[in-house]
């Protein structure tokens, strides 16, 4: 839990006089943040076998929102063999493996031609979806790669 007061929810009136008050509160959003984990770890799992719901934004907001209620379920999705190093070069770098680019703009542009063919009744749809992606994508293409220490293994195959 965050002991930054500036992060607690404000209290106001005769409650707030109360000693117990701020631990009743921050007791209230660390339920929430766990639901939001639970909620955004199941969508993740739903994404990984469903081709149209991402899985690791779900994956970051499940990692932000244990960190506020439950570290060690943070620390288990962070040590995951297959999802934990993307979410390490995000949270510490800020990072996007050049692999997993590649593959989200595919499947973008995928989802993009699919809204297209699909909305031909509604010809803004596929103007608005596109600015979407295309922004969207922007984004993704403007993170930088990972970069490695020296001795750290390499989170994608090294092409040959």
């Amino acid at each position: 839990m965050d002991s930054n007061p500036a992060s607690s929810p404000p209290m106001d009136g005769p409650a707030a006089d109360h000693p117990a008050a701020p631990a009743l509160a921050a007791r209230r959003w660390r339920w929430f943040y766990l639901a939001l984990g639970y909620v955004c770890v199941g969508l993740a799992i739903a994404g990984a076998v469903l081709p149209v719901l991402p899985t690791t934004p779900f994956l970051l907001v499940a990692v932000w929102a244990y960190m506020r209620s439950h570290p060690q379920r943070a620390q288990r999705l962070l040590n995951h063999p297959r999802f934990g190093p993307l979410l390490r070069d995000w949270r510490e770098q800020g990072a996007i493996p050049t692999r997993a680019k590649i593959m989200a703009i595919s499947l973008m542009a995928a989802s993009w031609g699919l809204v297209y063919v699909t909305s031909a009744s509604r010809p803004m749809v596929p103007w608005i979806v596109g600015l979407t992606l295309c922004a969207t994508g922007l984004f993704i293409l403007t993170r930088p790669a990972p970069r490695r220490s020296a001795g750290a293994p390499p989170t994608e195959p090294e092409a040959r």
